[in-house]
């Protein structure tokens, strides 16, 4: 776990110089495409080293800057990259470390852009991906093959909520010299750090709550400083995938309430855990912290928290009642994504049709929740006039 006063030394003042902007509170926004030069020997080494210095917006930015040092150092990095979305990050980290012919290794169902890419990008460039359930370190160990050069992990899962034994993994992975890279979305550097597990590459989509006010769409890649160094040199710059500075901003501004809002959800989520598992209405429910999930002893392990996403089943055989549930709700806002201000559903349903639907399919009745900063009563009240309408 890292000390609470340096998390609040990382998100208030690392990286804030200042003195460099007039003494202001707040970090300004640097909305520059460009930065000027008087000397052509600085001019000259700026293009020499553009990953270091002051350039063009497009690379780095004093705004994007200052939050990039204080990710990295929530990851427990040398360095980070800040992307345009969480799926850039995802797309960027896994092309910069393959070539043509190569294999890698993927839990299966990640996320969903990160599947497509494995199933429909990839095979155009001749890379194979082979899914499996990275619940078991044999899987990984029965899948390498000779030309396996990545493993793609995401722990926990943020549908199924399965995870991997990152350090179990991580050392696997060294032995056969096969890079790590694992979407640590779910919990956030305050409750996981993939790094110091071992894996090489920490990414998280940054939309959810790092930022936390559902107003911002960006990524996190983290890693060694030649790592990051090679991404931005090749990858990151040849797409121009990078945040904007007032993005970044809004990112910064995130940042200062991350740990009590992580605080509050994780307080609040395990209150509305509990009043679901005694629901009569209720089936089932995955969570990595209810001491009833599978893999509970490892999620205690290598996890600090787990934050306000989980899912649970409901007892039905119509899927018009899960639609009544859903729609039935005032507060609970039914979208995709987590980690912000307020509270989310999603019904698995959604994506089948009325006539596909199999209420013997456990799965199809399975509803994604996530808890945002609301009074835990008032979401509770909002579930009873869910469940209420499914009668």
């Amino acid at each position: 776990m890292i000390d609470p006063k340096t998390v609040s030394n990382i998100l208030n003042e690392l990286g804030e110089d200042r003195e460099d902007y007039f003494n202001a509170i707040a970090p300004p926004i640097m909305q520059t495409s460009n930065f000027a030069f008087k000397k052509v020997d600085d001019f000259r080494d700026a293009l020499e080293n553009e990953s270091s210095r002051y350039l063009y917006s497009r690379g780095i930015n004093p705004t994007v800057q200052i939050l990039s040092q204080k990710l990295a150092a929530l990851d427990c990095a040398e360095d980070c990259l800040v992307f345009n979305s969480g799926a850039a990050a995802i797309f960027t980290c896994v092309f910069a470390n393959i070539k043509s012919g190569d294999h890698i290794i993927s839990v299966e169902k990640p996320y969903t852009w990160a599947q497509k890419m494995f199933n429909n990008v990839l095979p155009r460039f001749n890379v194979s991906v082979t899914y499996v359930d990275g619940r078991n370190i044999e899987n990984f160990e029965k899948a390498i093959q000779p030309n396996t050069t990545l493993i793609y992990l995401e722990s926990p899962n943020s549908w199924s909520f399965y995870l991997q034994d990152l350090a179990a993994v991580a050392k696997l992975a060294r032995s056969k010299k096969i890079i790590t890279i694992c979407d640590n979305s779910y919990c956030t550097p305050l409750y996981q750090r993939p790094i110091q597990l071992g894996i090489d590459l920490t990414l998280q989509s940054a939309t959810k709550y790092i930022n936390g006010h559902s107003d911002v769409v960006a990524g996190v890649l983290s890693g060694t400083k030649a790592m990051v160094k090679k991404i931005f040199s090749s990858e990151y710059m040849n797409m121009g995938i990078g945040t904007t500075p007032f993005n970044a901003w809004l990112l910064i501004r995130g940042l200062r309430t991350l740990q009590v809002r992580l605080t509050r959800i994780s307080e609040t989520t395990q209150i509305i855990v509990n009043y679901l598992k005694s629901h009569e209405e209720v089936e089932d429910l995955t969570f990595p912290f209810d001491k009833d999930f599978p893999q509970y002893d490892l999620a205690k392990k290598q996890m600090d928290g787990a934050c306000g996403l989980f899912s649970f089943y409901v007892k039905t055989d119509s899927i018009k009642k899960i639609e009544l549930f859903c729609e039935s709700l005032q507060h609970i806002i039914m979208a995709v994504s987590w980690g912000g201000y307020e509270s989310l559903i999603m019904p698995n349903c959604a994506s089948i049709k009325e006539e596909d639907f199999d209420a013997s399919n456990k799965e199809q009745r399975k509803l994604r929740m996530y808890v945002g900063l609301e009074d835990p009563q008032y979401i509770i009240e909002d579930l009873e006039r869910g469940f209420a309408a499914m009668k």
